[in-house]
């Protein structure tokens, strides 16, 4: 008498891709990613990024462009931490809090709309 072999399980991982989003949620989750990045830094457009950017292409395109542009900013806040020694420092501060207010709110406003939007000076870590 002979055993049949046993079935082989899936591929230890493996998962469907995720389904795509209706342009209507790419527009809002655009907004939202913009706006959190206004709010909580970096954070909520890395998080929004690696969550969304297999989802369509408006909103893998203006996560990434939120995420590099917080990351622009994050360096232009330790330079001006490192030269608030002098009093140049603190001008760097204020411009780029002046910046991230300004920029994220039409960024937010373009995305909503379903306008493809980069920021300007935005240097491109994530494509």
């Amino acid at each position: 008498m002979t055993i049949p072999p046993s079935p082989q399980p899936p591929a230890y991982g493996y998962s469907a891709p995720p389904p795509s989003m209706s342009p209507a949620d790419e527009k809002l989750w655009g907004t939202l990613v913009h706006l959190g990045g206004l709010f909580f830094g970096f954070l909520a457009p890395l998080v929004g990024y690696l969550i969304l950017k297999d989802r369509g292409p408006f909103v893998r395109a203006h996560t990434a462009t939120a995420l590099n542009f917080q990351l622009t900013l994050l360096i232009a806040y330790v330079v001006g931490a490192v030269l608030s020694i002098v009093f140049i420092g603190f001008l760097i501060l204020f411009a780029a809090y002046i910046l991230n207010i300004v920029l994220c709110i039409v960024a937010a406003v373009k995305s909503n709309g379903g306008q493809w939007y980069t920021y300007p000076a935005s240097i491109p870590f994530v494509k």
